[in-house]
């Protein structure tokens, strides 16, 4: 539903020098212990709450630790989306777009725009634009998974020792085109800033990422099941398609009319 999306040079020496390789990284993994001095960190009144009790699981039987890593690093990525998820819907929900041509064939951002809130939006792009935003979303997968990456900036996967959201460079991820920015940091705002201030400042993104999954999925909620969020009652209006679907029967792709069709079918078995 969110619209907006986005080498070192050769030089001759007098001598041959040792090449340099990247610092190892420490094995840091955390335990509960670490989780629980996190939790008063992020909300001392809450304090430690895990009612699903995910972080004594042993998923894929990797261990505790490890499970902790993938847990820790899920929900960190998945603040950074909603906060850009939750300010795309509020711009998108108050008419703000591109003032150019979406597509070759003359759609324009103004007209998907006018089909209504960001969901009736993304009903709107045309298939193609689809399959390229979930493509591009795939390929950042790909490479924040990529351990040639992340070892050769010095760090591990999150889930052997490796630190939690961490997202390595891509400006030289051998892609076919330059790639001037980096996804994490484009700017490189806070490069020089100190251990301390990072640590600051995870901690906040953390508190920021887990309200603005609340609030995106609020959003989401009150347009498919009106009164469920009171306080948006007459601000968000109903939406007959299906949220948790990113292709519609129109879309005309392989597999989309059975996943449908199952979808249907468990929701009333639900019900």
């Amino acid at each position: 539903m969110l619209s907006l999306r986005s080498v070192a040079a050769l030089s001759y020496a007098p001598a041959l020098q040792p090449v340099r390789q990247p610092r190892a990284a420490d094995v840091r993994m955390e335990t509960m212990s670490d989780l629980d001095a996190l939790a008063t960190k992020l909300n001392p009144k809450v304090g430690f709450y895990d009612p699903l009790g995910l972080s004594s699981a042993n998923l894929w039987g990797s261990g505790e630790q490890a499970t902790i890593g993938f847990l820790r690093h899920a929900e960190i990525k998945h603040g950074r989306v909603a906060m850009f998820a939750f300010v795309g819907y509020c711009v998108q929900a108050n008419g703000i777009h591109w003032p150019l041509q979406l597509t070759l064939s003359g759609t324009t951002y103004e007209q998907i725009s006018q089909a209504g809130f960001p969901s009736e939006q993304w009903d709107a792009l045309p298939t193609l634009s689809k399959v390229q935003i979930l493509g591009a979303i795939s390929l950042l997968e790909i490479f924040g998974e990529a351990s040639y990456l992340t070892e050769a900036q010095g760090e591990k996967h999150y889930m052997v020792g490796g630190k939690p959201g961490f997202y390595p460079s891509i400006k030289n991820a051998g892609v076919p085109h330059p790639v001037p920015y980096d996804l994490y940091d484009p700017f490189g705002i806070s490069k020089n800033a100190s251990p301390e201030k990072k640590a600051r400042g995870l901690v906040a993104e953390i508190n920021n990422g887990r309200l603005a999954m609340l609030g995106i999925m609020g959003f989401v909620s009150a347009s498919k099941v009106p009164g469920s969020v009171p306080a948006l009652d007459g601000i968000i209006p109903a939406y007959a398609g299906e949220p948790m679907a990113p292709f519609a029967a129109g879309d005309n792709l392989p597999f989309v009319a059975n996943m449908l069709a199952w979808h249907t079918e468990t929701i009333s078995m639900i019900n």
